[in-house]
C-alpha cells in the first residue's frame, strides 16, 4: 500500500501560514520611503557628524544632528500621547583612551524608550550611528556627510519609532542613536554599561550600520539581499562553558546566533521577497560594529546591513580620481532599499516585543538512549500557551524541525537520538508569538520526571 504525505504537508504549510499576524503586514506597509529620504537628507546636510565636530552650531556638526534626532523622537512621542521616554545618555572620553580621540569630549547618545505593558524591564534595541567620518577619522572639521554610513541606519531607527509607536507591546523597545562608533565604539560601550548598571534584561540588539547601498564595488546590483552578522558564542562565557561545548556541542548556538536565526525566520515568514544572509562572524572580516560592546557584556546582538558594499563611498573625502567619484553622498543611497531594511527591523522588533520571555534553565538528556529528553523551568505566566521544542541536523544553519509540547516543564522526543541533532526550546504565548530559541545550558543529571 502506498501512502501520500503531500496533503499532510500542504495542510501543515497552510496552518503555519495562518499563524501570521496581519498587524505585521500593516507595520511593513507603514514604513515610508519618503520620510526616510527626508531624514537621510537632513542628516547628510549637517555637513559632518564627526564625533568631535561642532556641538554649538544649529546647522553643522554632531551637536546639531543629535538635537535634531532628539526633537524627532520627542515629536513622535507627542503623537503617541508621550509613549516615548526621550533623553541623552553620555560618557566622557579622553585622549588617552584611544589613538582616534583627538580631544577630550562627551560621547552623547540619543535614547527613546517605548515601555512595555507587561515586561517593562525587558528591552529589544534598534540602533543606528549618529556619527560620520571622511578619509581621516581625526579630521573633525572637514565634510563627512555620511549619507549611507550611517544616516541610513539612524533614519531607519527614527522611522521604526514612528511606525511602532502606534502599537502597544508587552516588552519595551529602545530606539537608539549611538555616537563615537568610528573612533572606537564608544557610544555602544557606554550604553551597554548603562543597561548593565540599571539591571535591564536585554532581549537583543539590532545594530543597523549602512542599510542603503545596492551597488557593490564588485559590480553587483542587488536590492533584495542583506546580511545578518552574529557571533557564534558569547565572548564572556566561562571556562566551564567552553569545556562543556567540546563534548556537548553548540559551537554555533550562542545567544547572538539564536537572535540571527530568529531574524532570518521572521523575514522568511513576513517578507519572503527578501534574501536574508546569515553570516557566521561578528562582523565583516577583521572589523566590528556597535553590537560588539553589547556582545562583550553578554547581551545578544547582531548587525543588519547591505549585502554589497561600495568602498569608494565609505570613509572617503569627496573627490574624483581617474573617473571614479569618491564620497558618501545622497546619490549613493537607494531609499527604497532603506525602507525594506527598516521594515526588516520593524518586523523583528514587533515579533520580539510581543513575545513571552524565553524558557530558563534548559537542560538536555538522552546519552546512550534512543530518545532525547529536555527539561526547563515552567513559567507561571497565564499568557503563556506552552513550549516548542526545536531540533536540526548539526550541519544545518537553521532550525529544521519543531514540536509544540504544551504547557509542561519537560518532554521526551521518542526515536530522536541526541547524538544526531542539536536541540532548543522556545516559549509560545497565547497570542501566537514565540521567544528566541534557547539552547540547553547543561545536561539532566537526575532521574527524568514524567508528567
Amino acid at each position: 500500500m502506498k501512502y501520500s504525505f503531500l496533503p499532510i504537508l500542504l495542510f501543515l504549510s497552510i496552518v503555519s501560514f495562518a499563524q501570521t499576524d496581519s498587524r505585521i503586514y500593516d507595520i511593513i506597509d507603514a514604513v515610508s520611503t519618503k520620510r526616510l529620504e527626508k531624514d537621510i537628507t537632513t542628516l547628510a546636510n549637517f555637513g559632518t557628524r564627526n564625533t568631535f565636530s561642532d556641538t554649538l552650531s544649529n546647522t553643522r556638526g554632531i551637536g546639531a544632528a543629535r538635537r535634531w534626532i532628539k526633537s524627532e523622537f520627542e515629536t513622535i512621542s507627542k503623537q503617541c500621547k508621550n509613549c516615548l521616554e526621550v533623553f541623552y545618555q553620555k560618557d566622557y572620553v579622553t585622549t588617552n583612551v584611544g589613538e582616534r580621540v583627538p580631544k577630550d569630549s562627551w560621547i552623547v547618545n540619543v535614547v527613546a524608550i517605548q515601555k512595555g505593558t507587561k515586561y517593562p524591564n525587558r528591552y529589544i534595541i534598534m540602533t543606528g550611528d549618529i556619527d560620520s567620518r571622511n578619509s581621516d577619522t581625526m579630521d573633525y572639521e572637514g565634510d563627512a556627510r555620511g549619507a549611507n554610513d550611517n544616516a541610513t541606519g539612524m533614519a531607519g531607527t527614527i522611522e521604526a519609532a514612528r511606525v511602532l509607536s502606534k502599537y502597544t507591546f508587552e516588552n519595551s523597545i529602545i530606539y537608539l542613536g549611538l555616537s563615537g562608533e568610528e573612533q572606537g565604539l564608544f557610544g555602544g560601550k557606554g550604553f551597554a554599561e548603562f543597561a548593565k548598571k540599571n539591571n535591564w534584561e536585554i532581549i537583543g540588539v539590532l545594530n543597523n550600520d549602512m542599510i542603503g547601498n545596492i551597488e557593490g564595488v564588485d559590480g553587483v546590483i542587488d536590492n533584495r539581499s542583506f546580511r545578518i552578522f552574529s557571533e557564534p558564542t558569547p565572548p564572556n562565557e566561562t571556562e566551564k562553558q567552553r569545556n562543556q561545548r567540546r563534548f556537548y556541542g553548540g559551537e554555533v548556538d550562542g545567544i547572538s546566533r539564536q537572535l540571527a536565526r530568529y531574524t532570518h525566520k521572521q523575514i522568511q515568514t513576513y517578507m519572503p521577497e527578501m534574501n536574508p544572509m546569515m553570516i557566521y562572524r561578528l562582523d565583516r572580516f577583521g572589523r566590528g560594529g556597535h553590537h560588539r560592546p553589547f556582545n562583550d557584556l553578554g547581551y545578544a546582538g547582531i548587525r543588519i546591513m547591505e549585502a554589497h558594499e561600495n568602498y569608494n563611498r565609505q570613509h572617503q573625502n569627496l573627490r574624483t580620481e581617474n573617473g571614479i567619484a569618491y564620497g558618501d553622498v545622497l546619490d549613493g543611497v537607494n531609499f527604497d532599499y532603506v525602507a525594506k531594511l527598516t521594515a526588516v527591523n520593524a518586523v523583528v522588533l514587533a515579533n520580539l516585543a510581543w513575545s513571552p520571555p524565553p524558557p530558563t534553565n534548559v537542560l538536555i538528556g538522552g546519552i546512550v538512549e534512543p530518545n532525547t529528553k529536555l527539561r526547563w523551568e515552567k513559567s507561571t505566566d497565564e499568557t503563556i500557551s506552552g513550549y516548542k521544542i526545536y531540533w536540526r541536523n548539526t550541519t544545518s544553519p537553521q532550525w529544521e524541525y519543531s514540536r509544540f509540547v504544551g504547557n509542561v516543564d519537560n518532554f521526551e522526543l521518542k526515536g530522536i537520538v541526541i547524538d544526531n541533532y542539536y536541540f532548543g526550546v522556545a516559549t509560545v504565548g497565547k497570542n501566537g508569538y514565540e521567544s528566541v530559541v534557547v539552547f540547553p545550558n547543561d545536561i539532566i543529571r537526575k532521574t527524568f520526571r514524567t508528567n
